[in-house]
């Protein structure tokens, strides 16, 4: 069941797509983590695990994992999200006019 996504999360996404410069890895794992548990499209325990020798999936499994062991709720994730994404924004600036990558 995918979870009812807010206005501030969706605009987020978009401007997490318009940011000046690339992300650290760690950063990108961060905000992937938190965007699967926010939107729960597919739930944690449907998701399937990335194969053997998939290990850019199984580090993002493992980050979304994380956030679904600690008890993170999809509303709090909406939130961590979008207060990561301004932060990310502060630090590799923001280009209302680029096309989301």
């Amino acid at each position: 069941m995918a979870t009812k996504l807010s206005p501030s999360f969706e605009k987020a996404v978009k401007d997490s797509r318009q940011l000046k410069e690339k992300p650290t890895n760690d950063e990108l794992l961060q905000l992937y983590g938190l965007f699967k548990q926010a939107s729960q499209s597919p739930a944690f325990e449907k998701a399937e695990k990335p194969g053997m020798f998939d290990l850019k999936g199984k580090y993002k499994y493992q980050a979304w994992q994380k956030l679904n062991e600690e008890g993170v709720t999809p509303q709090e994730s909406q939130t961590k999200y979008v207060a990561l994404v301004e932060q990310l924004k502060g630090i590799y600036g923001f280009d209302p006019n680029k096309k989301p990558e």
